[in-house]
């Protein structure tokens, strides 16, 4: 937790044993941990943060859907920290950041797969989300529930040659289905965050509605309600949910088909809900929530797009016909200008689509529109022969950074392009 507006952190990169699930496995850790500790910070907070490369190959840190500048040494994700050496981070957190959940982990260059497979995973939280809820909320009990995943191969968590539909162990918290208590009638705050690798998880906890009051780290305008929660890798949510009569349930995660071309995961138990203790009386919860800027009558400044292909092995995967370059500019965007994006997916497989330093307003699904009171995010899925129509403003910070589908397999193969946001016009102007 960040101090007088400061937060210091180390994070020290090596391969050890570690607690993973039920077993101790050799991992990737951070500070020794399969499931470090979660950094939490407030709005116009700098962080210092120093991380320290123990592995035998190149790592770095990207700090997952922070509005923060995209060039060294904040969020550069370019950058390579070689082995034995460390490298000094510093974000300049802004006053307007919106509070919600985000995360951390590698993005090393074509070996973000491994990398977040093996363990280089934690959770950020934004502190501000009480600040909307009615004052009989503010003080609610809190829960991370971290969702991620491994493969072991012997005596280790999986690293090498992943496949996405392989069995995998899936964790809470990097524990073995844990308790969470709740009592009759209690509101909690949950921060569900997929924090793996490759998998999609469909969350749902039989008799309990999620309210969702913030999505990727944004909050809602209305609040909203579901039996279950589609989370692809990197995305999150924040819920209230409410204990029901005593008793014991299953958080689990139900099977969920990506396309014939995709993935077929089956349902599975993640952890026990145990509701006991004397009961409360139901809060009544909000319907509406925090205030939302609508980009849907914004000007717009271009129009790109974004075109998902894979080879018929599900080998090479390409974003307009292309597969990544750091040294290419796919888009150049102008700073204090709102441009819409159409993400088309041409295979027959669910894909990801996550956009760095900015979150975008996702207008329709498959021609369908979003809903307007909750339709901020910064990674989606977008359906097998489907398609996404979002609208982004580039605000505060210009640099190279980029965009892909989060399923790091298909990143580190080639589905990811570079942004470059370029000066614009001022901020003064543009109103």
């Amino acid at each position: 937790m960040s101090h007088n507006g400061v937060l210091r952190a180390q994070i020290i990169v090596e391969r050890r044993k570690a607690a993973v699930g039920d077993r101790e496995l050799y991992a990737l850790t951070y500070n020794g941990l399969y499931m470090p500790p979660t950094l939490r910070i407030r709005p116009g907070d700098r962080v210092e943060l120093a991380m320290t490369n123990r592995v035998n190959e190149n790592t770095n840190v990207h700090v997952h859907g922070l509005h923060v500048s995209p060039k060294s040494p904040s969020d550069d994700i370019f950058i390579a920290i070689k082995p034995g050496e460390t490298y000094h981070y510093s974000y300049r957190i802004p006053r307007d950041i919106t509070p919600g959940t985000y995360w951390y982990h590698s993005h090393a260059n074509m070996r973000s797969a491994p990398q977040v497979a093996g363990g280089e995973s934690g959770v950020i939280l934004v502190d501000g989300l009480e600040q909307d809820l009615p004052r009989s909320l503010r003080h609610i009990k809190e829960r991370v529930i971290a969702l991620k995943d491994d493969q072991v191969q012997g005596d280790s968590v999986k690293t090498e040659d992943l496949s996405i539909g392989a069995p995998t162990n899936r964790t809470v918290n990097g524990q073995q289905n844990p308790v969470i208590s709740i009592r009759p009638g209690e509101t909690q705050l949950w921060r569900l965050a997929n924090i793996g690798a490759n998998i999609y998880y469909k969350l749902n906890l039989p008799g309990v509605k999620f309210h969702v009051i913030a999505q990727d780290g944004y909050p809602v305008k209305q609040v909203y309600s579901a039996d279950s929660l589609v989370i692809p890798a990197a995305a999150r949510f924040d819920v209230l949910v409410q204990g029901g009569a005593p008793g014991s349930a299953q958080l689990q995660t139900l099977a969920y088909d990506t396309g014939p071309a995709g993935n077929k995961f089956p349902q599975v138990n993640l952890a026990t809900v145990v509701t006991s203790g004397r009961p409360m009386r139901p809060a009544r919860l909000p319907d509406r929530f925090a205030p939302n800027e609508d980009l849907s009558r914004a000007d717009i400044a271009a129009r790109h797009d974004i075109v998902y292909t894979e080879n018929a092995a599900g080998t090479e995967f390409y974003i307009n016909g292309r597969q990544f370059d750091p040294n290419r500019v796919d888009i150049t965007s102008r700073l204090n200008t709102v441009e819409e994006w159409h993400v088309v997916n041409n295979t027959d497989e669910e894909h990801s689509f996550h956009l760095h330093t900015n979150h975008f307003q996702l207008m329709s699904i498959d021609g369908t529109p979003t809903e307007p009171g909750h339709r901020w995010f910064e990674t989606i899925n977008v359906p097998a022969r489907g398609n996404a129509v979002l609208r982004v403003r580039f605000t505060e910070f210009t640099g190279k950074t980029v965009f892909h589908c989060h399923l790091l397999n298909h990143e580190d193969k080639g589905m990811m392009a570079v942004l470059d946001i370029v000066p614009g016009a001022p901020e003064a102007q543009r109103r």
